[in-house]
């Protein structure tokens, strides 16, 4: 019998409950007017596909509406803006890749800021980038984080990495991490996510590291990112969090390069750490679709909720 491996392996739904359970609180009391998600569909993709089909099957669970509508790529922008005008719709998902290259980046912006629930519109994005956490100067409407990295920083948060008795906003203070994609989806927005609150982050793609941080003191507002000539190995070795997700089952992250009780967390949709992952990491998530999930559907409501106070607002005035 082999020996019981140190670290210990910590599923999404069990991170996601907490969520899951505060969502069917709020729904249960909206029974008559449930929220209503639309999902738009213009590929093949098969995991996109998969995502659509398990997004339907959560909402459903958790007392929200759920619409599937499916069109052709050359339809897909029509069939958003159909979406934004169509006022029984409270939030749009939209699943990528499209075309796969900057013209998804388009279609991502023509998804009405008060729908979208993955938050990246450009103006979520900017304020993210530039660690602006409110829309507004009265700070009656929280800027929304894109759902994917902002499912990630939950997953630290119920891990302990997050500090919670540093001030908010620095509480990964002192620690380093290492995220090993830089999409415009999620990689880049994730490591500027984590740099801003206090972390060191090596963003690997297949060009080159950058490294994402405050500086000295976190004496910066926001990040800064500049490239580093520091190899991957070197940069996980000295990492409290590896982070992956490459979207290729060949790829496996070098088991070799975990610095001994790292916590390792894969977001792509392919198994990137080896099985031995659990010889140097004391904390593994194998995926966090749940938790992405509950992070959307959390978005929906605070944009339902936000979207009513401005009704309101304009209305008395």
């Amino acid at each position: 019998m082999s020996a019981e491996r140190a670290g210990k392996t910590i599923l999404a739904s069990r991170i996601a409950k907490k969520y899951t359970d505060e969502l069917v609180e709020t729904t249960s009391k909206m029974v008559d007017s449930p929220p209503k998600l639309v999902g738009l569909l213009g590929n093949d993709d098969p995991a996109a596909v998969t995502y659509a089909s398990f997004t339907g099957k959560t909402c459903r669970s958790l007392g929200f509406e759920y619409e599937l509508r499916q069109c052709s790529k050359e339809a897909l922008e029509e069939e958003i803006y159909k979406a934004n005008e169509d006022d029984s719709v409270h939030g749009i998902l939209v699943y990528f890749p499209v075309f796969g290259d900057r013209q998804d980046q388009y279609l991502q912006q023509c998804v009405s800021l008060e729908k979208d629930v993955e938050g990246l519109n450009f103006k979520y994005i900017s304020n993210m980038y530039h660690n602006i956490r409110f829309l507004d100067e009265a700070k009656l409407h929280k800027s929304l984080l894109p759902c994917t990295p902002l499912a990630i920083v939950k997953i630290l948060e119920y891990l302990a990495v997050y500090n919670p008795l540093l001030n908010y906003g620095d509480r990964l203070y002192g620690k380093t991490v290492t995220v090993v994609n830089r999409s415009e989806i999620v990689g880049r927005p994730l490591a500027a996510l984590l740099a801003n609150d206090g972390a060191t982050v090596y963003s690997v793609d297949i060009n080159n590291i950058q490294r994402f941080e405050r500086g000295d003191g976190l004496h910066l507002k926001k990040h800064t990112a500049v490239e580093d000539p520091i190899t991957l190995e070197a940069a996980a070795k000295q990492s409290d969090v590896i982070i992956t997700g490459v979207p290729s089952a060949a790829y496996k992250f070098p088991t070799e390069f975990i610095k001994r009780g790292a916590v390792c967390i894969n977001f792509s949709s392919e198994k990137n750490f080896n099985d031995d992952v659990k010889d140097h990491a004391s904390l593994y998530v194998p995926s966090i679709g749940k938790v992405t999930i509950a992070m959307l559907l959390r978005n929906l409501l605070r944009l339902m909720s936000d979207n009513a106070k401005s009704e309101s607002t304009h209305t008395k005035n």
